[in-house]
């Protein structure tokens, strides 16, 4: 074969294979999902009905050529909407374990050092203050005396809330009694 007669304008094989491949990882990870997530997807009819029977199948070798069934169907998909959509829950899932540990660690600094509760009213100032003090005493007296932890985890609850910029049940009734034309920034 010549140089010539090399035709630049049809894939390799090689491509051809690497492309095949990764359709059908990116449809292994789509089997994977959850269906609240795949509706977000918008995806065709057939590959939602392929990717919902590839979920009911047992069987390996029947998997495996569902799951070639599936790759095969998204080599007529553009694919790049759905890995960009799959790289963002990937992210945020990490994010979220991220904020969680941290607010777990929020818990752990305030039941060890009773001072932690001043730092953390500096970072977040719109803290209920008084309501974390008494759930950090009685979540000590709980694991002091080998109780549930059932303070600890309403702790972590309002760590969380004031963390995310939740209101609190007393500031929303607060806000609720002043009349409508009135702001505290006056």
């Amino acid at each position: 074969m010549t140089s010539e007669t090399f035709d630049d304008s049809q894939p390799s094989k090689t491509r051809l294979k690497a492309e095949a491949d990764a359709a059908q990882e990116i449809g292994r990870q789509l089997v994977a999902l959850p269906k609240e997530r795949l509706k977000k997807l918008q995806l065709e009819e057939a590959l939602l009905d392929a990717i919902a029977e590839a979920k009911r199948i047992t069987a390996n070798g029947a998997i495996r050529r569902q799951m070639q069934y599936i790759g095969r169907l998204m080599r007529d998909t553009d694919l790049a909407p759905i890995v960009e959509q799959l790289q963002k829950w990937d992210g945020k899932h990490q994010e979220e374990n991220a904020r969680f540990h941290q607010m777990e660690r929020w818990r752990m600094r305030m039941l060890e050092d009773v001072k932690a509760i001043e730092l953390f009213i500096v970072e977040f100032p719109h803290t209920p203050v008084q309501q974390m003090r008494t759930l950090i005493r009685n979540a000590q007296k709980e694991h002091a005396a080998g109780k549930p932890p059932k303070s600890s985890r309403e702790l972590f609850k309002i760590i969380r809330e004031t963390m995310e910029g939740k209101s609190s049940p007393e500031d929303d009734a607060f806000d609720a009694a002043l009349p409508a034309d009135e702001s505290l920034d006056d």
